[in-house]
């Protein structure tokens, strides 16, 4: 990866793509670190850092702790994500946004409107639910609310909030569009970056006061790296069907007649039933802080499915399991693929063309879909509940958080797909020159 780098800093186009992908993701930090004028930040702050079992708890760690500052884009693109997810199980369930989807540009482009209306409203459910949770740390006395009524404080700091997630948003959509990658994965990615960097900054100034504690942080540092290759190695790997194309004459030319395979991948769904599971099961926390904030169903909730808890663990990795299953259905449609086979003239080896040939991808599919799920559940599991064990440790919350599950896939997936961005800008570069 640091070769592809090195190289697309050599070719001026894609030198310049890099150049404004950081720029604005520097744009993005530096909004992070604003704050709201109305909030007690110290207050907010230390009440975020020291529960880690809460839905803010999550919020902070994808937005690179913009929450805990109570910073203009504290929303993050958690409101987006969470729009798309929505979005993309309606388009499933209704057949009318089904086939919208399907109706190429135009369709994308109302898909997308309708992506963006759901944000906004989630956005301001999201900011409303952060002003009511923490509505006794207001700065009454902040020089710009001077002598100005609560609800007055409370509505300004909601519009600001608003505001910063769809300022968040143009962000991620100018790097998708201007730079190099995803837009909103990269804000996720670095946003997961920067509170990691702070945690291992954390653990390292605690282990200058206790040197005793040198060997959890190198202890988890070699279970990274490890958890690190594994994810690479499974999300580098797939199955690979093979086709065989008939020969076919048309005029005096002959087409077909070549080999080729169908590559299904062990884990094609990649981080999205960690997303989808993690959304769920943290909704409820989202509307019973809203509404009933301080009650005891909110002190239930995050002791028994707050996100340090050993139930929330299991129910999430059921739940990914779950959700595996049926985006692998989205994502690769077996029917499809088995209609375009056999309208190319094409055949699998020993399988009939048609639905024989549905059947069998589709039997292949549950099989690699199920190793997919387990792997995704394993990779929930085991950090989390390794990361609760040293949680006594300075640490702790840090890893419970900036490391957990959704953070190590979200932080290897954009790498990888970084990568790739790359090299296909720098291939096309390559015959771009030679076509001219």
């Amino acid at each position: 990866m640091f070769k592809t780098i090195a190289n697309a800093f050599k070719v001026k186009d894609v030198r310049k793509k890099i150049l404004i992908t950081l720029l604005l993701l520097f744009i993005y930090r530096i909004g992070c670190w604003l704050p709201v004028p109305g909030f007690d930040i110290a207050q907010i702050g230390a009440d975020i850092e020291g529960n880690s079992y809460s839905i803010f708890s999550i919020m902070n760690m994808i937005s690179g702790g913009a929450l805990a500052n109570c910073s203009v884009l504290a929303l993050g693109v958690s409101p987006y994500i969470t729009a798309s997810i929505v979005i993309q199980l309606l388009t499933v369930a209704i057949p009318s946004l089904e086939r919208l989807a399907k109706s190429g540009e135009d369709g994308k482009r109302k898909i997308t409107l309708y992506t963006r209306i759901a944000a906004l409203v989630l956005a301001i459910a999201q900011a409303v639910g952060i002003v009511v949770s923490y509505s006794g740390s207001l700065d009454t006395e902040n020089a710009l609310w001077a002598g100005a009524p609560h609800w007055l404080i409370a509505t300004g700091i909601v519009i600001v909030l608003v505001a910063g997630g769809i300022f968040t948003v143009w962000l991620g959509e100018k790097i998708t569009d201007l730079g190099i990658g995803n837009g909103m994965s990269l804000l996720i990615f670095v946003g997961i970056l920067s509170t990691g960097a702070n945690g291992i900054l954390t653990a390292l100034q605690a282990v200058g006061s206790d040197i005793t504690q040198l060997w959890t942080v190198l202890i988890f540092l070699a279970v990274m790296i490890a958890i690190f290759a594994l994810i690479v190695f499974v999300d580098c790997a797939e199955r690979r069907v093979p086709v065989q194309y008939a020969k076919q004459i048309k005029g005096r030319k002959m087409y077909g007649g070549q080999s080729t395979y169908i590559p299904i991948k062990v884990n094609g769904s990649n981080v999205m039933p960690i997303i989808f599971a993690t959304a769920l099961i943290t909704f409820p926390q989202l509307i019973i802080s809203m509404f009933w904030p301080g009650s005891s169903a909110e002190q239930w909730y995050q002791k028994w499915l707050g996100t340090g808890s050993w139930i929330y663990v299991v129910v999430l990795a059921l739940l990914i399991f779950a959700f595996a299953f049926f985006y692998a259905q989205i994502m690769f449609n077996t029917e499809d693929v088995s209609k375009r086979i056999q309208q190319q003239g094409g055949f699998i080896p020993g399988i009939r063309p048609g639905k024989p040939t549905s059947e069998y991808l589709k039997k292949i599919s549950r099989r690699i879909t199920l190793f997919g799920a387990v792997f995704l559940a394993f990779i929930a599991l085991i950090p989390s509940l390794a990361f609760k064990a040293v949680g006594d440790f300075a640490l702790g919350s840090v890893l419970i958080n900036a490391f957990s599950a959704t953070g190590l896939m979200i932080i290897v997936s954009v790498a990888l797909e970084l990568d790739k961005q790359l090299e296909a800008q720098m291939i096309m570069r390559t015959y771009k020159g030679f076509l001219d």
